[in-house]
C-alpha cells in the first residue's frame, strides 16, 4: 500500500533519488544532500513544534510503498512564504499612457517585481516518479497536504500560493530567462536554477530589475513563455486548478511560470472534506464493488498518514475500513479520519 507520511532523516537517500530526477526549476527539491538534509531536519522540527500561528515552519511529506519502503513521490508546505527571506514575484499590471492633445490612449502590459505574496502559505516540492504521473497517486501526493492543512488550520495562513515551473526546452534554456535574467547574470537558466537550489533564490532576485518591465519590448518567444507550464509540471498545475486555485496575476521572476493563488476556505479538498468516525471490519476489502476512490487522512501531527482507498461511504455515516487500511492510517475503532473524493 502507498502511504503518505512526514519525511524522516532515514529517507535522505531516497529523497535525493527523487530530487535528481525532478525538473529544472524545482529549486525547493535540489539534488544536494546537505540541502535536503536541512530540509528534512527543518520539517521534523516543525512537526514536533507547538504552533499557534504560521511562522517559519515547513512540512515535508513523502509517498512510500509500505511493502518495499521505496519512495515514489513527495510534496511540502511552507507555512509562511518570505518568512526568512524575501519572496519575489512579477505582478502582471497594466499601465495607461495617454495624451489628450494627440487623442491617444494606450494600455501597456508591464511586469513589476513585488513581495505581494509574502506571508501566504506555500505549496512546494511536488514530485512523482514518471510511471505514476497522472494517476490517482498524484492526487494523493498533492492533495493530502491540503487535508493536513484542514486538520491544523492554526499552522497556516488564510491564503495559499504555489509557483509552477515555467517553460524551458530540452537543453534547459528558458526564453523568459534569456530575455530578462540573463542580462544581469552571464549564466544560463539551468545554472541559475541550480544555484538557487543550492544557495537561495534571494541573492539572484535582488539583482533583478526593480523597475517595471514593459512586456511589448520583450522578444516574442519570451512573451509567449509567460504563464506557460513546463510539461513535467502540468500534472500539479491541473490538480491545483481543479482545487480552485487561480492564475494570471503573478508569474515567476526567473522562468515566467504561473504563480497560483487561492483562499484556504475555497480550496476543494479543504471545503469539501469531511471528518467521520471509523468503523473496523475484519472482513472488509480494500476493493469494494460499486465504491469510488477517496483520499483518507488521520488527524495526527507527527504521525500523519494519508492513503487512497476505494470506499462505499454514505455521507453522515461512519466510514468502514479494512484492518490493513486502518493500520496504514494508524487509527482504531471510533477514531476520526478526514476524507474527500478523488
Amino acid at each position: 500500500m502507498l502511504v503518505m507520511r512526514p519525511a524522516q532523516m532515514a529517507d535522505l537517500a531516497e529523497v535525493q533519488r527523487l530530487a535528481a530526477d525532478s525538473p529544472i526549476g524545482v529549486t525547493s527539491l535540489p539534488d544536494d544532500a546537505d540541502r535536503l538534509r536541512d530540509k528534512i531536519a527543518a520539517s521534523e522540527a516543525s512537526f514536533a513544534a507547538e504552533v499557534s500561528f504560521n511562522g517559519e515552519e515547513s512540512y515535508f511529506f513523502v509517498l512510500e510503498d509500505s511493502e518495499t519502503q521505496r519512495l515514489v513521490g513527495c510534496s511540502a508546505i511552507v507555512a509562511s512564504a518570505g518568512y526568512s527571506e524575501p519572496f519575489y514575484s512579477f505582478r502582471n499590471e497594466t499601465f495607461v499612457h495617454a495624451s489628450r492633445e494627440l487623442k491617444i490612449h494606450n494600455k501597456i502590459h508591464v511586469l513589476s517585481q513585488c513581495h505581494d505574496l509574502t506571508g501566504n502559505s506555500l505549496l512546494t516540492s511536488f514530485y512523482m516518479v514518471p510511471e505514476m504521473v497522472g494517476s490517482a497517486w498524484s492526487e494523493l501526493t498533492s492533495r493530502a497536504r491540503l487535508l493536513f492543512m484542514a486538520n491544523h488550520p492554526e499552522r497556516f495562513a488564510d491564503s495559499v500560493v504555489t509557483e509552477i515551473v515555467g517553460y524551458s526546452d530540452d537543453n534547459g534554456d528558458s526564453p523568459f530567462w534569456d530575455a530578462i535574467g540573463r542580462n544581469f547574470f552571464d549564466i544560463n537558466y539551468a545554472e541559475a536554477e541550480r544555484l538557487c537550489g543550492i544557495k537561495s533564490r534571494t541573492f539572484l532576485a535582488e539583482l533583478m530589475p526593480h523597475y517595471p518591465i514593459y512586456v511589448p519590448l520583450l522578444p516574442d518567444e519570451a512573451q509567449e513563455a509567460m504563464g506557460q507550464v513546463h510539461p513535467r509540471a502540468q500534472i500539479t498545475f491541473d490538480i491545483l486548478m481543479r482545487e480552485g486555485f487561480e492564475t494570471d496575476h503573478y508569474i515567476d521572476i526567473f522562468d515566467g511560470g504561473p504563480t497560483l493563488h487561492a483562499r484556504v476556505s475555497g480550496i476543494r479538498s479543504i471545503a469539501h472534506s469531511r471528518v467521520v468516525p471509523v468503523k473496523l471490519d475484519s472482513a472488509a476489502s480494500d476493493v469494494v464493488k460499486g465504491a469510488r476512490p477517496y483520499l483518507v487522512a488521520n488527524a495526527q501531527l507527527q504521525d500523519y498518514r494519508a492513503v487512497l482507498l476505494e470506499l462505499d461511504w454514505v455521507p453522515g455515516k461512519p466510514v468502514t475500513l479494512s484492518l490493513e487500511a486502518a493500520e496504514a492510517l494508524g487509527v482504531g475503532e471510533g477514531a476520526s479520519v478526514r476524507l474527500v473524493a478523488v
